[in-house]
Protein backbone atom coordinates (compact mmCIF):
# COMPACT_ATOMS: atom_id res chain seq x y z
CA UNK A 1 0.00 0.00 0.00
CA UNK A 2 1.79 3.00 -1.18
CA UNK A 3 0.38 6.88 -1.10
CA UNK A 4 0.93 8.47 -4.64
CA UNK A 5 1.64 12.12 -3.31
CA UNK A 6 4.36 11.20 -0.96
CA UNK A 7 8.25 8.91 -1.45
CA UNK A 8 8.77 8.09 2.46
CA UNK A 9 12.06 6.58 0.67
CA UNK A 10 14.59 7.22 3.25
CA UNK A 11 17.65 7.95 1.46
CA UNK A 12 20.86 6.26 3.70
CA UNK A 13 22.78 9.10 4.24
CA UNK A 14 24.34 10.94 7.21
CA UNK A 15 22.06 14.08 6.90
CA UNK A 16 18.60 13.62 6.63
CA UNK A 17 16.59 17.07 4.59
CA UNK A 18 14.11 17.77 3.19
CA UNK A 19 14.37 14.72 0.63
CA UNK A 20 12.71 13.13 3.52
CA UNK A 21 9.27 14.46 3.43
CA UNK A 22 8.23 12.05 6.62
CA UNK A 23 9.56 10.62 9.15
CA UNK A 24 7.95 6.99 8.05
CA UNK A 25 9.72 3.94 7.79
CA UNK A 26 9.87 2.14 4.54
CA UNK A 27 11.06 -1.48 5.81
CA UNK A 28 7.74 -2.49 7.54
CA UNK A 29 5.49 -2.58 4.10
CA UNK A 30 8.17 -4.74 2.64
CA UNK A 31 8.21 -6.95 5.82
CA UNK A 32 4.41 -7.12 5.81
CA UNK A 33 4.20 -8.02 2.31
CA UNK A 34 6.83 -10.61 3.29
CA UNK A 35 5.04 -12.41 5.99
CA UNK A 36 1.68 -12.70 4.51
CA UNK A 37 3.46 -15.30 1.81
CA UNK A 38 4.87 -17.37 4.32
CA UNK A 39 2.51 -17.50 7.60
CA UNK A 40 -0.13 -19.68 8.51
CA UNK A 41 -3.47 -18.92 6.96
CA UNK A 42 -7.05 -20.24 7.98
CA UNK A 43 -9.59 -20.45 5.41
CA UNK A 44 -12.52 -17.68 5.40
CA UNK A 45 -10.47 -15.85 7.79
CA UNK A 46 -11.39 -12.28 7.76
CA UNK A 47 -8.82 -9.88 6.77
CA UNK A 48 -7.53 -6.43 7.49
CA UNK A 49 -5.08 -4.46 5.56
CA UNK A 50 -3.01 -2.36 7.68
CA UNK A 51 -0.66 0.13 7.44
CA UNK A 52 2.28 1.38 9.47
CA UNK A 53 3.37 4.97 9.28
CA UNK A 54 5.94 7.15 11.74
CA UNK A 55 8.60 6.73 13.85
CA UNK A 56 9.64 2.99 15.09
CA UNK A 57 7.91 4.41 18.13
CA UNK A 58 4.81 4.01 16.40
CA UNK A 59 5.95 0.92 14.80
CA UNK A 60 5.48 -1.07 17.89
CA UNK A 61 2.50 0.35 18.60
CA UNK A 62 1.49 -1.40 15.20
CA UNK A 63 3.59 -4.66 16.17
CA UNK A 64 1.18 -5.16 19.15
CA UNK A 65 -1.97 -4.65 17.11
CA UNK A 66 -0.96 -7.28 14.59
CA UNK A 67 0.40 -9.93 16.79
CA UNK A 68 -3.39 -9.60 18.70
CA UNK A 69 -5.13 -9.77 15.44
CA UNK A 70 -3.04 -12.98 14.40
CA UNK A 71 -3.59 -14.37 17.77
CA UNK A 72 -7.27 -13.98 17.28
CA UNK A 73 -6.89 -15.45 14.10
CA UNK A 74 -7.35 -12.79 11.78
CA UNK A 75 -5.39 -12.53 8.19
CA UNK A 76 -3.62 -9.38 7.95
CA UNK A 77 -3.00 -8.82 4.11
CA UNK A 78 -0.67 -6.16 2.41
CA UNK A 79 -3.31 -4.75 -0.36
CA UNK A 80 -6.25 -2.60 -0.18
CA UNK A 81 -8.27 -5.22 -2.63
CA UNK A 82 -8.13 -8.65 -0.33
CA UNK A 83 -9.03 -6.55 3.36
CA UNK A 84 -12.03 -6.66 4.90
CA UNK A 85 -11.61 -3.57 6.76
CA UNK A 86 -8.21 -1.16 6.56
CA UNK A 87 -6.12 0.23 9.56
CA UNK A 88 -4.08 3.05 9.23
CA UNK A 89 -1.63 3.45 12.34
CA UNK A 90 -0.56 7.46 11.65
CA UNK A 91 1.70 10.05 12.62
CA UNK A 92 1.37 13.73 13.50
CA UNK A 93 4.97 14.88 14.21
CA UNK A 94 5.47 17.23 11.72
CA UNK A 95 3.15 19.20 9.08
CA UNK A 96 4.20 16.67 6.19
CA UNK A 97 3.71 13.70 8.56
CA UNK A 98 0.47 14.64 9.02
CA UNK A 99 -0.32 15.40 5.40
CA UNK A 100 1.19 11.69 4.81
CA UNK A 101 -0.87 10.54 7.03
CA UNK A 102 -4.10 12.56 5.49
CA UNK A 103 -3.92 11.02 2.33
CA UNK A 104 -3.09 7.61 3.33
CA UNK A 105 -6.06 7.70 4.79
CA UNK A 106 -8.02 9.08 2.01
CA UNK A 107 -6.28 6.57 -0.20
CA UNK A 108 -7.39 3.82 1.60
CA UNK A 109 -11.22 5.07 2.17
CA UNK A 110 -10.88 4.80 -2.30
CA UNK A 111 -9.72 1.92 -2.52
CA UNK A 112 -11.00 -0.26 -0.10
CA UNK A 113 -14.03 2.04 1.94
CA UNK A 114 -14.27 0.13 5.19
CA UNK A 115 -10.85 2.08 7.26
CA UNK A 116 -10.19 2.57 11.27
CA UNK A 117 -7.72 5.14 12.24
CA UNK A 118 -5.06 5.23 15.37
CA UNK A 119 -1.87 6.51 15.85
CA UNK A 120 -0.89 10.18 16.97
CA UNK A 121 -2.94 12.07 14.50
CA UNK A 122 -5.71 9.99 16.15
CA UNK A 123 -5.51 12.50 19.26
CA UNK A 124 -7.04 15.19 17.14
CA UNK A 125 -9.62 13.44 15.75
CA UNK A 126 -11.61 16.48 14.51
CA UNK A 127 -9.17 17.01 12.79
CA UNK A 128 -9.33 13.76 10.40
CA UNK A 129 -12.90 13.83 10.78
CA UNK A 130 -13.27 16.89 9.20
CA UNK A 131 -11.77 16.07 5.93
CA UNK A 132 -12.59 12.25 6.24
CA UNK A 133 -15.97 12.16 8.03
CA UNK A 134 -16.74 8.31 6.44
CA UNK A 135 -13.68 6.74 8.53
CA UNK A 136 -15.42 4.33 11.06
CA UNK A 137 -13.25 5.06 14.00
CA UNK A 138 -10.24 6.77 15.03
CA UNK A 139 -8.15 6.30 18.24
CA UNK A 140 -5.09 7.72 19.64
CA UNK A 141 -1.95 6.75 20.24
CA UNK A 142 -0.97 2.93 21.92
CA UNK A 143 -4.85 2.25 22.13
CA UNK A 144 -4.70 -1.36 21.13
CA UNK A 145 -7.71 -2.68 22.91
CA UNK A 146 -10.04 -0.02 21.88
CA UNK A 147 -8.23 -0.60 18.52
CA UNK A 148 -9.12 -4.39 18.68
CA UNK A 149 -12.90 -3.89 19.74
CA UNK A 150 -13.57 -1.20 17.01
CA UNK A 151 -12.58 -4.26 14.68
CA UNK A 152 -14.32 -6.36 16.44
CA UNK A 153 -17.67 -4.26 15.72
CA UNK A 154 -17.24 -4.29 12.11
CA UNK A 155 -15.38 -7.04 11.30
CA UNK A 156 -16.80 -10.90 12.46
CA UNK A 157 -14.02 -12.55 14.88
CA UNK A 158 -12.81 -15.49 13.56
CA UNK A 159 -13.87 -18.82 14.90
CA UNK A 160 -10.17 -19.99 14.61
CA UNK A 161 -8.55 -23.43 16.10
CA UNK A 162 -6.66 -22.78 19.60
CA UNK A 163 -4.16 -25.52 18.82
CA UNK A 164 -3.20 -23.66 14.85
CA UNK A 165 -0.25 -21.32 16.26
CA UNK A 166 -0.91 -18.34 13.96
CA UNK A 167 2.10 -16.29 16.04
CA UNK A 168 5.65 -16.91 17.02
CA UNK A 169 7.01 -16.78 20.58
CA UNK A 170 8.34 -12.87 19.98
CA UNK A 171 5.22 -11.91 18.31
CA UNK A 172 4.38 -9.88 15.27
CA UNK A 173 6.99 -8.23 14.30
CA UNK A 174 7.51 -5.51 11.50
CA UNK A 175 11.14 -5.62 10.68
CA UNK A 176 13.76 -8.46 9.72
CA UNK A 177 13.78 -11.27 11.75
CA UNK A 178 17.62 -10.03 12.66
CA UNK A 179 16.60 -6.89 14.69
CA UNK A 180 13.96 -5.38 16.69
CA UNK A 181 12.78 -2.39 18.24
CA UNK A 182 12.37 -3.04 22.01
CA UNK A 183 10.24 0.15 23.12
CA UNK A 184 11.07 1.13 27.15
CA UNK A 185 8.43 3.72 27.95
CA UNK A 186 5.86 5.76 26.65
CA UNK A 187 4.93 9.35 26.51
CA UNK A 188 7.02 12.49 27.69
CA UNK A 189 7.91 14.76 30.82
CA UNK A 190 9.71 17.57 28.54
CA UNK A 191 7.52 20.31 27.01
CA UNK A 192 9.71 21.41 24.37
CA UNK A 193 8.31 24.06 22.23
CA UNK A 194 8.87 22.59 18.93
CA UNK A 195 7.27 19.36 20.18
CA UNK A 196 3.28 17.89 20.68
CA UNK A 197 4.04 14.76 21.31
CA UNK A 198 3.48 14.87 25.01
CA UNK A 199 -0.01 15.92 23.95
CA UNK A 200 -0.27 12.48 22.32
CA UNK A 201 1.24 10.19 24.13
CA UNK A 202 0.63 11.54 27.37
CA UNK A 203 3.63 12.00 30.44
CA UNK A 204 6.66 9.59 30.42
CA UNK A 205 5.09 5.70 31.28
CA UNK A 206 7.86 3.52 31.76
CA UNK A 207 7.58 -0.15 31.01
CA UNK A 208 8.43 -2.47 33.98
CA UNK A 209 12.16 -3.91 33.68
CA UNK A 210 11.40 -6.97 34.20
CA UNK A 211 8.30 -7.27 31.27
CA UNK A 212 11.16 -5.08 29.20
CA UNK A 213 14.05 -8.38 29.78
CA UNK A 214 11.52 -10.74 29.29
CA UNK A 215 11.13 -9.49 25.85
CA UNK A 216 14.41 -8.32 25.34
CA UNK A 217 15.43 -12.77 26.19
CA UNK A 218 12.08 -13.51 23.99
CA UNK A 219 13.44 -12.03 21.07
CA UNK A 220 17.05 -12.87 21.36
CA UNK A 221 15.64 -16.89 21.92
CA UNK A 222 14.00 -16.01 18.66
CA UNK A 223 17.66 -15.18 16.31
CA UNK A 224 17.18 -11.22 16.84
CA UNK A 225 21.13 -10.22 16.65
CA UNK A 226 20.24 -6.65 17.35
CA UNK A 227 17.93 -5.07 19.77
CA UNK A 228 17.26 -1.02 19.13
CA UNK A 229 16.30 0.31 22.59
CA UNK A 230 13.91 3.13 21.78
CA UNK A 231 11.73 5.50 24.02
CA UNK A 232 10.44 9.30 23.83
CA UNK A 233 13.04 9.80 26.07
CA UNK A 234 15.27 6.84 26.88
CA UNK A 235 17.75 8.41 29.91
CA UNK A 236 14.46 9.17 31.57
CA UNK A 237 13.40 5.43 31.99
CA UNK A 238 12.59 4.69 35.63
CA UNK A 239 12.06 8.38 36.36
CA UNK A 240 8.15 8.50 36.95
CA UNK A 241 7.97 4.99 39.30
CA UNK A 242 11.21 6.63 40.72
CA UNK A 243 13.56 3.91 40.31
CA UNK A 244 11.74 1.07 41.78
CA UNK A 245 12.67 -2.20 42.19
CA UNK A 246 11.82 -5.20 39.95
CA UNK A 247 12.23 -8.65 39.34
CA UNK A 248 13.33 -10.78 36.30
CA UNK A 249 14.87 -14.31 36.35
CA UNK A 250 14.65 -14.24 40.24
CA UNK A 251 16.57 -11.58 40.61
CA UNK A 252 16.25 -7.64 41.75
CA UNK A 253 16.83 -5.38 39.22
CA UNK A 254 16.45 -1.55 39.53
CA UNK A 255 14.32 0.17 36.78
CA UNK A 256 17.13 2.30 35.22
CA UNK A 257 18.72 2.61 32.06
CA UNK A 258 22.03 1.85 33.68
CA UNK A 259 20.52 -1.60 34.64
CA UNK A 260 18.65 -2.15 31.77
CA UNK A 261 21.74 -1.71 29.88
CA UNK A 262 23.70 -3.90 31.82
CA UNK A 263 21.18 -6.55 32.22
CA UNK A 264 20.33 -6.11 28.11
CA UNK A 265 24.37 -6.51 27.86
CA UNK A 266 24.55 -9.53 29.02
CA UNK A 267 22.36 -11.80 26.08
CA UNK A 268 24.81 -11.53 23.66
CA UNK A 269 23.82 -9.65 21.29
CA UNK A 270 24.15 -5.89 19.87
CA UNK A 271 22.15 -3.44 21.68
CA UNK A 272 21.72 0.54 20.57
CA UNK A 273 20.91 3.24 22.50
CA UNK A 274 18.09 5.61 20.72
CA UNK A 275 16.67 8.89 21.76
CA UNK A 276 19.18 9.57 24.64
CA UNK A 277 18.63 12.76 26.34
CA UNK A 278 21.75 14.05 27.75
CA UNK A 279 21.39 13.49 31.49
CA UNK A 280 24.53 13.76 33.37
CA UNK A 281 23.84 9.78 34.33
CA UNK A 282 24.46 9.28 30.53
CA UNK A 283 28.21 9.43 31.03
CA UNK A 284 27.70 6.28 33.46
CA UNK A 285 26.56 4.38 30.50
CA UNK A 286 29.83 5.13 28.67
CA UNK A 287 31.76 2.59 30.09
CA UNK A 288 29.93 -0.66 29.19
CA UNK A 289 30.10 0.47 25.62
CA UNK A 290 33.96 0.70 26.05
CA UNK A 291 33.84 -2.82 27.57
CA UNK A 292 31.83 -4.22 24.84
CA UNK A 293 28.59 -5.08 26.57
CA UNK A 294 26.33 -2.94 24.44
CA UNK A 295 27.19 -1.00 21.26
CA UNK A 296 29.41 2.09 21.53
CA UNK A 297 26.78 4.25 19.74
CA UNK A 298 24.80 6.90 21.27
CA UNK A 299 21.37 9.27 19.44
CA UNK A 300 21.34 12.34 21.35
CA UNK A 301 18.71 14.81 19.67
CA UNK A 302 20.88 18.10 20.80
CA UNK A 303 18.79 19.82 18.73
CA UNK A 304 20.69 23.45 18.66
CA UNK A 305 24.06 24.91 19.99
CA UNK A 306 22.94 28.54 21.16
CA UNK A 307 22.02 28.45 24.71
CA UNK A 308 19.62 31.05 24.09
CA UNK A 309 17.57 29.24 21.18
CA UNK A 310 17.91 25.79 23.60
CA UNK A 311 16.58 27.69 26.40
CA UNK A 312 13.32 28.87 24.26
CA UNK A 313 13.13 25.57 22.93
CA UNK A 314 13.32 24.49 26.88
CA UNK A 315 15.52 22.29 25.94
CA UNK A 316 19.09 21.70 28.34
CA UNK A 317 22.81 22.30 27.90
CA UNK A 318 25.28 25.08 25.71
CA UNK A 319 27.61 23.97 23.40
CA UNK A 320 30.72 24.31 25.76
CA UNK A 321 29.65 21.58 28.13
CA UNK A 322 27.81 19.32 25.50
CA UNK A 323 31.51 19.92 23.79
CA UNK A 324 33.55 18.69 26.80
CA UNK A 325 30.94 16.03 27.37
CA UNK A 326 31.74 14.22 23.95
CA UNK A 327 35.39 14.74 24.22
CA UNK A 328 35.23 13.04 28.03
CA UNK A 329 32.77 10.36 26.11
CA UNK A 330 35.26 9.98 23.37
CA UNK A 331 38.44 9.22 26.06
CA UNK A 332 36.50 6.59 27.96
CA UNK A 333 35.23 4.93 24.82
CA UNK A 334 37.34 5.75 21.62
CA UNK A 335 34.93 3.57 19.33
CA UNK A 336 31.90 5.57 20.18
CA UNK A 337 29.89 6.89 17.71
CA UNK A 338 27.27 9.87 17.98
CA UNK A 339 24.28 10.57 16.30
CA UNK A 340 22.21 13.75 16.85
CA UNK A 341 19.22 15.46 15.77
CA UNK A 342 18.99 19.70 15.24
CA UNK A 343 16.25 22.09 14.09
CA UNK A 344 17.59 24.83 11.64
CA UNK A 345 15.03 28.43 11.13
CA UNK A 346 13.70 28.20 15.18
CA UNK A 347 11.66 30.94 15.59
CA UNK A 348 14.17 34.20 16.30
CA UNK A 349 17.59 32.08 15.20
CA UNK A 350 19.39 34.61 14.08
CA UNK A 351 22.66 34.61 11.72
CA UNK A 352 25.04 34.81 14.15
CA UNK A 353 23.27 31.62 16.15
CA UNK A 354 23.01 29.93 13.46
CA UNK A 355 26.62 29.93 12.55
CA UNK A 356 27.08 29.01 16.12
CA UNK A 357 25.42 25.94 15.01
CA UNK A 358 27.41 25.25 12.15
CA UNK A 359 30.59 26.11 14.78
CA UNK A 360 29.89 23.39 16.75
CA UNK A 361 29.47 20.88 13.91
CA UNK A 362 33.03 21.76 12.69
CA UNK A 363 34.38 20.97 16.80
CA UNK A 364 32.01 18.14 17.89
CA UNK A 365 32.85 16.01 14.14
CA UNK A 366 29.71 13.99 15.34
CA UNK A 367 29.57 11.09 12.78
CA UNK A 368 25.74 10.48 12.19
CA UNK A 369 23.34 13.70 11.82
CA UNK A 370 19.81 14.44 10.42
CA UNK A 371 18.26 18.32 9.98
CA UNK A 372 14.74 19.39 10.26
CA UNK A 373 13.78 23.32 8.91
CA UNK A 374 11.31 24.10 12.28
CA UNK A 375 8.10 23.44 10.97
CA UNK A 376 5.37 24.84 13.09
CA UNK A 377 3.27 21.86 13.70
CA UNK A 378 -0.05 22.93 15.09
CA UNK A 379 -0.28 22.81 18.78
CA UNK A 380 3.47 23.37 19.30
CA UNK A 381 4.09 26.69 21.39
CA UNK A 382 6.69 27.49 19.39
CA UNK A 383 4.62 28.95 17.34
CA UNK A 384 3.80 31.58 18.95
CA UNK A 385 7.30 32.70 19.53
CA UNK A 386 8.01 36.14 17.99
CA UNK A 387 10.55 36.18 15.30
CA UNK A 388 9.41 33.76 12.92
CA UNK A 389 11.81 32.39 10.37
CA UNK A 390 10.75 32.49 6.47
CA UNK A 391 10.72 29.64 4.66
CA UNK A 392 13.58 30.78 2.13
CA UNK A 393 15.83 31.33 5.17
CA UNK A 394 14.93 28.16 6.25
CA UNK A 395 15.95 26.35 3.48
CA UNK A 396 19.21 28.18 3.30
CA UNK A 397 20.04 27.59 6.50
CA UNK A 398 19.34 23.87 6.00
CA UNK A 399 21.29 23.41 3.18
CA UNK A 400 24.11 24.93 4.30
CA UNK A 401 24.14 22.68 7.38
CA UNK A 402 24.03 19.77 5.02
CA UNK A 403 26.97 20.86 3.58
CA UNK A 404 29.00 21.11 6.22
CA UNK A 405 28.29 18.23 7.77
CA UNK A 406 28.73 16.30 4.44
CA UNK A 407 32.36 17.20 4.64
CA UNK A 408 32.88 15.81 8.53
CA UNK A 409 30.75 12.52 7.16
CA UNK A 410 33.16 12.38 4.10
CA UNK A 411 36.29 12.69 5.75
CA UNK A 412 34.97 10.37 8.66
CA UNK A 413 34.21 7.78 6.50
CA UNK A 414 37.48 8.15 4.42
CA UNK A 415 39.39 7.34 7.58
CA UNK A 416 37.59 3.88 7.66
CA UNK A 417 39.16 2.54 4.10
CA UNK A 418 41.56 -0.28 5.33
CA UNK A 419 39.70 -0.76 8.74
CA UNK A 420 37.75 -4.24 9.52
CA UNK A 421 34.93 -4.02 10.89
CA UNK A 422 32.02 -6.38 11.60
CA UNK A 423 29.16 -6.44 9.67
CA UNK A 424 25.86 -7.79 10.26
CA UNK A 425 24.00 -8.17 6.98
CA UNK A 426 20.47 -6.93 6.15
CA UNK A 427 19.91 -7.90 2.19
CA UNK A 428 21.20 -10.16 -0.59
CA UNK A 429 20.53 -9.09 -3.73
CA UNK A 430 21.61 -8.97 -7.53
CA UNK A 431 24.26 -7.00 -6.69
CA UNK A 432 25.76 -8.86 -3.88
CA UNK A 433 24.98 -8.40 0.03
CA UNK A 434 24.21 -4.83 1.76
CA UNK A 435 24.90 -4.62 5.61
CA UNK A 436 25.44 -2.28 8.40
CA UNK A 437 28.44 -2.31 11.23
CA UNK A 438 27.96 -1.09 14.79
CA UNK A 439 28.31 2.72 13.16
CA UNK A 440 24.78 2.53 11.40
CA UNK A 441 21.36 1.94 12.86
CA UNK A 442 18.85 0.62 10.16
CA UNK A 443 17.16 3.31 8.49
CA UNK A 444 18.95 6.50 8.86
CA UNK A 445 22.35 5.64 9.01
CA UNK A 446 24.79 4.89 6.52
CA UNK A 447 25.60 0.83 4.41
CA UNK A 448 28.15 -1.04 3.60
CA UNK A 449 28.11 -2.29 0.40
CA UNK A 450 29.67 -6.05 -0.05
CA UNK A 451 29.42 -6.08 -3.99
CA UNK A 452 29.29 -9.54 -5.39
CA UNK A 453 29.34 -10.87 -2.37
CA UNK A 454 26.37 -13.71 -2.36
CA UNK A 455 27.67 -16.52 -0.03
CA UNK A 456 25.75 -15.00 3.32
CA UNK A 457 22.06 -14.21 4.26
CA UNK A 458 20.10 -11.78 6.33
CA UNK A 459 21.15 -12.01 9.67
CA UNK A 460 25.19 -12.52 9.11
CA UNK A 461 27.24 -11.27 10.72
CA UNK A 462 31.01 -11.49 9.03
CA UNK A 463 34.04 -9.39 8.78
CA UNK A 464 34.87 -7.13 6.40
CA UNK A 465 37.60 -4.52 5.31
CA UNK A 466 36.39 -1.26 3.83
CA UNK A 467 37.94 -0.14 0.51
CA UNK A 468 35.91 2.41 -0.46
CA UNK A 469 33.77 5.15 1.04
CA UNK A 470 31.78 8.20 -0.10
CA UNK A 471 29.90 11.40 2.15
CA UNK A 472 27.56 8.62 3.32
CA UNK A 473 27.99 5.14 2.81
CA UNK A 474 30.95 2.68 2.17
CA UNK A 475 32.15 -0.39 0.04
CA UNK A 476 33.85 -3.22 1.54
CA UNK A 477 35.30 -7.16 0.88
CA UNK A 478 34.43 -10.22 3.36
CA UNK A 479 37.71 -11.20 5.11
CA UNK A 480 38.34 -14.44 7.17
CA UNK A 481 37.01 -14.20 10.99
Amino acid sequence: MTVEQFDPKNPTSTVQSDIKQTTTLETPAKVLAEQNQTAKHIDNASRIGFVSLGCPKNLVDSERILTQLRTEGYDVVPSYDDADLVIVNTCGFIDSAVQESLDTIGEALKENGKVLVTGCLGAKEDEITEIHPNVLGVTGPHAYEEVLNQVHQHVEKPKHNPFVDLVPEQGVKLTPKHFAYLKISEGCNHRCTFCIIPSMRGDLDSRPIGDVLSEAKRLANAGVKELLVISQDTSAYGVDVKHKTDFWDGMPVKTSMLKLCEELGKMGIWVRLHYVYPYPHVDDVIPLMAEGKILPYLDIPFQHASKRILKLMKRPGNADRTLERIKKWRETCPELVIRSTFIVGFPGETEEEFKELLEFLREAQLDRVGAFAYSPVEGATANELPDQIDEETKQQRLQRFMEVQSEISAAKLQQRIGNEYQVLIDEVNAEGAIGRTYMDAPEIDGLVYLSDEFDVKPGDKIWAQVIHADAHDVWAIKVED
